[in-house]
């Protein structure tokens, strides 16, 4: 019997954390479990469900080691310990290659407010970290602008003041300090203003305001009207800054985390909102990779964890969009489906969908695709192709009341115009103004050709109008067994609604989105050429059947004078001599009798 066997048998039915170690007695992996027992012989009795970076780590155990615990939420404070300490290879790692910024109390007579990004706790209290720092800024600013805080560097001890080391600084002067190293402000009073402040860093924004209102109503008992001024006007400070922040009801929202999260098949985003009385105090969001066959419950719920231990956050509420596959008694958690929450909670998922994307454009880029094939990935993801719509083609109609109707075919490779592969169509089977008919002709006609040469089909065929003449497409695909085979849409005009098959309720896609541009430049690509193309045939049309009134002049003369001449108005212009270099003189003589008695009416 092998030695992981025998640890396998051994397991106890208990909650704790189970490690894997190779022969060379290198951690490979962490984990928690509710049953170790069940757990971790999952992950030898199962193989076949297992994905192939589990299957790699399973060959790779040499021997297994396990620690029980008292509750499924110590297995994870006691995982998430060893996760940071040993870092394994097959763990999901928290990283982040960003270092933001504390806000710093430090510890010393008359402690100083100061911005910094290294975190050494035997300096002060930390307040943070911030990953918005136009928010940080903000809180900074509120705090000078209520507080006088210090900001030199002097060393204020007792003896120090006392034997007037220091003098008053301009900082004085403009009335941002108060100038407690000549003793003009005692460390009782400083150090009241500067609990204030952190109850503002905490968000405890209603504990300032109600001391602030009764030391207003206080000093106005007092008729000291201008210290009862500077508090309102603190009061009007700190109104307007929660004004900017808040975002659902203080009264319903007190204290509460929100987490969302969303994946793909690599990688992981979760976004996290700290609420404190209804104001957003702190966002984060953050990518994970994905190791083994994690699922999105408990990579939420490492996350969670982590990110609560690095703000120091205890709210006794956690706000998610999947429930957290452990439970305590120290927080409930909610998934919420109306009211506050639900805002809060569909705030956090909007900011998770930009994130991914954000991060996603960004991978792709640094693996050195040109922004064509980003848009591309966008445009496949967001009308759901199973390819890259590396080529696309577009049809457009033209007709002016059922007359010279003609349609137009563009051709669009790796995101840009390929005019060699443009074509022009004349409509021959339909007659009158029957656009869904054209449709459906030049649809047919031109997939039978690619099929018959055996040519490269494309990825997406977009289709400029609405369900009817999407409709009339799909006919023509489906006569030629391609239907479901090629990607098919259409775009209507005035919403940019994007219309899939047999589906009434159109796609809207963001007006700022790079695959909806793509679309709309495709599009107006096809209309802008088939436009042409029926411009250019009606003028000929109208050439050809101005010389062919003239008797005795037939097609090939016509075709030989437009070459020459270019335009029938050169050629009314022209003399009989210049006439007779190009048809000869019998021919010359007619033309110039029409043009001149033309004038004469």
């Amino acid at each position: 019997m092998s030695q992981i066997e025998a640890t396998l048998k051994q397991l106890p039915t208990n909650a704790g954390v189970y490690k894997f170690f190779d022969k060379n007695n290198v951690l490979l992996y962490v984990g928690k479990a509710k049953n170790l027992k069940n757990r971790v012989n999952s992950y030898f009795n199962k193989s076949a469900q297992h994905n192939r970076k589990t299957i790699n780590l399973v060959k790779q155990i040499a021997h297994v080691d396990y620690t029980v615990v008292n509750s499924e939420f110590d297995a994870l404070l006691l995982e998430n310990n060893l996760i940071k300490n040993y870092q394994p290879k097959y763990n999901i790692l928290l990283k982040d290659d960003k270092t933001y910024p504390y806000i710093l109390i430090t510890n010393e007579p008359f402690p100083k407010l100061v911005v910094t990004r290294k975190l050494e706790k035997n300096k002060g209290r930390f307040y943070g970290p911030f990953t918005n720092l136009k928010a940080m800024n903000a809180i900074v600013e509120l705090i000078r602008e209520l507080y006088t805080i210090r900001t030199c560097n002097l060393h204020l001890s007792k003896e120090n003041i006392q034997q007037n080391k220091f003098k008053l600084c301009l900082e004085y002067h403009l009335g941002n300090c108060q100038a407690p190293c000549e003793g003009l402000q005692s460390e009782e009073d400083y150090l009241k203003d500067l609990e204030h402040a952190k109850h503002i860093m905490k968000g405890n924004i209603h504990i300032v305001k109600t001391y602030l209102k009764e030391q207003m109503l206080a000093y106005a008992e007092k008729l000291e009207f201008e210290k009862a001024e500077s508090q309102k006007q603190k009061l009007a400070s700190l109104d307007k800054f929660q004004s900017k922040s808040l975002v659902v009801n203080p009264n319903k929202v007190i204290d509460t985390d929100v987490f969302s999260i969303i994946s793909d098949e690599n990688y992981s985003y979760v976004n996290f909102l700290k609420i404190k009385n209804g104001a957003i105090i702190h966002t984060q969001s953050i990518e994970i990779a994905k190791k083994l066959d994690e699922t999105e419950e408990e990579i939420l719920t490492l996350v969670a964890f982590n990110l609560r231990d690095t703000i120091g956050s205890n709210a006794p509420e956690i706000i998610t969009n999947l429930p957290l596959n452990i439970s305590d008694d120290r927080f409930t958690n909610t998934i919420p489906k109306i009211g506050d929450k639900k805002k809060l909670l569909s705030l956090s998922q909007k900011n998770v969908l930009y994130y991914k994307k954000e991060k996603i454009q960004q991978r792709l880029l640094r693996q050195g695709k040109d922004k064509s094939r980003v848009v591309l990935e966008e445009l496949q993801q967001v009308l759901r192709m199973k390819e890259l719509p590396r080529h696309i083609e577009c049809f457009d109609n033209s007709n002016i009341q059922g007359i010279y109707p003609v349609a137009s075919m563009v051709f669009f490779r790796n995101g840009f115009p390929y005019k060699k592969g443009y074509r022009h169509f004349n409509i021959k089977t339909v007659v009158g103004p029957d656009d869904f008919a054209s449709m459906k002709e030049i649809v047919h006609r031109r997939y039978k050709r690619l099929l018959y040469e055996k040519a490269e089909l494309p990825q997406l065929i977009v289709i400029d109008g609405g369900k009817g003449q999407l409709s009339a497409a799909c006919e023509a695909l489906k006569e030629l067994d391609l239907y479901g085979e090629i990607t098919i849409i259409g775009i209507a005009k005035k919403l940019e609604e994007i219309y899939f098959p047999e589906d009434s309720i159109p796609l809207h896609i963001s007006k700022k989105s790079p695959a909806l541009k793509l679309l709309q430049k495709v599009r107006d690509e096809a209309h802008r050429f088939a436009i042409e193309f029926h411009r250019n045939k009606r003028s000929n049309d109208s050439l050809h059947s101005e010389l062919e009134a003239i008797e005795g002049v037939g097609e090939k003369t016509i075709t030989s004078l437009l070459r020459h001449f270019k335009t029938v108005n050169n050629v009314a212009q022209a003399s009989t001599q210049e006439i007779a270099k190009v048809v000869g003189k019998a021919k010359a003589n007619l033309i110039r009798a029409y043009f001149e008695s033309k004038e004469q009416e």
